[in-house]
């Protein structure tokens, strides 16, 4: 179980005057420093029990685990490829955690915190990575859609499922997730427009982790990306996405007000891509490692275990044993991955449409025919 080297180092904030200096950030919510010093804001005030600061460490960590687990099966070319959450847990766990049981994901492709908080499986997500099937979990039972790879089509699909859900009176919400790249997609301000001008149920949460791929975020817009959605006519706030309370305050403001009647909010959740935009990706041609080391400083992992630790909240045990489990947890990803049967070549044909079409059932008489060629 060998990880990318660039994967395993998680700086860990030490207090007093030895402390590294951290560069400066813009303007946004915060609950909790990168020291870990617990703080409060006007407008997002957060009650959490140190069992739910607990188990959002625990989800944290095992997420992270079993990224770094699936990057190293596809470093051994088990996985055709994957995308990694390295840095972005805090904004993940937060914003899935906020979701209400009737709300409704709309993930990209990097979801993997969102997926793991609405119970879905790692083995079903890592399955689409394979190459054995299109996602193995059952999106209305998880409430969580399956993934979509085409930049910025998911917000399209939660507007409209938002407004199918104002046109049941269903008292929940839509979450659709996507990056600073797909804030320049024609598909996600159509859904802005359409969201606003129908004050549809819908939270769009932007993860602003500083690159759409290899171009930097000053090359994406002139202003904050929270700012462009006054011109739409909804509100926009900007949180610090390394901090996992704060995503949560904010997300489940957002969500509140949108089942409400309210109508859409966006929130850009500021924080870094530490590892590559893929594995297919190499960061080191348009990044600088200073800067890398620099947000390493502001891990939310490590934010977080830092409160826990300095408050007495939890002591060695727990973070033993949330070593423990995600020792197990990397075992059965990578044993179940292993594992995976190859699916059938007609298995493609088989989910297209809710019904087979003649056009797809022809295509698939094509397929069994050529096939059974080449056993003649």
């Amino acid at each position: 179980m060998t990880a990318a080297p660039e994967m395993q180092e998680i700086v860990d904030p030490v207090p007093g005057a030895g402390e590294p200096h951290l560069p400066a950030q813009p303007d946004l919510v915060q609950l909790l420093t990168p020291e870990g010093e617990r703080v409060e804001h006007p407008d997002y005030a957060l009650d959490v029990t140190d069992e739910e600061l607990c188990s959002l460490y625990r989800d944290m960590a095992l997420v992270r685990r079993w990224d770094v687990e699936a990057t190293a099966l596809q470093r051994q070319g088990e996985l055709g490829i994957w995308a990694s959450l390295l840095g972005q847990e805090a904004a993940q766990v937060g914003a899935g955690r906020a979701m209400g049981t009737g709300d409704m994901a709309f993930p990209t492709y990097r979801e993997h915190g969102v997926a793991w908080t609405r119970d879905v499986d790692p083995l079903h997500v890592i399955s689409l990575f394979r190459g054995n099937d299109l996602g193995g979990w059952d999106p209305v039972a998880r409430r969580f859609n399956l993934y979509t790879v085409v930049i910025g089509a998911q917000c399209l699909h939660a507007t409209g499922y938002a407004m199918g859900i104002q046109r049941d009176d269903a008292e929940a919400a839509a979450l659709a997730f996507l990056g600073d790249g797909a804030t320049s997609q024609g598909e996600v301000n159509e859904s802005f427009i359409w969201a606003a001008t129908f004050s549809a149920p819908v939270v769009f949460f932007c993860q602003n982790n500083q690159y759409a791929i290899s171009v930097p975020i000053e090359r994406q817009s002139r202003v904050p990306l929270f700012q462009r959605a006054a011109g739409f006519g909804f509100p926009g706030v900007r949180v610090d996405g390394n901090d996992v309370l704060a995503v949560l305050a904010v997300t489940r403001a957002a969500l509140a007000r949108a089942r409400e009647g309210s109508g859409p909010t966006f929130i850009e959740a500021f924080t870094y891509r530490m590892g590559a935009h893929t594995t297919s990706d190499d960061p080191t041609r348009y990044r600088l490692a200073g800067e890398l080391e620099e947000w390493k400083l502001r891990d939310p992992i490590a934010r977080l275990k830092a409160h826990l630790s300095r408050s007495g909240k939890a002591g060695p045990e727990f973070f033993a044993a949330v070593d423990a489990e995600g020792d197990e947890l990397a075992v059965r990803i990578r044993k179940g991955t292993l594992e995976m049967p190859d699916p059938a070549g007609t298995d493609m044909f088989d989910h297209v449409y809710a019904e087979q079409t003649e056009e797809i059932a022809a295509q698939r008489a094509e397929f069994l025919s050529y096939h059974e060629g080449f056993e003649q």
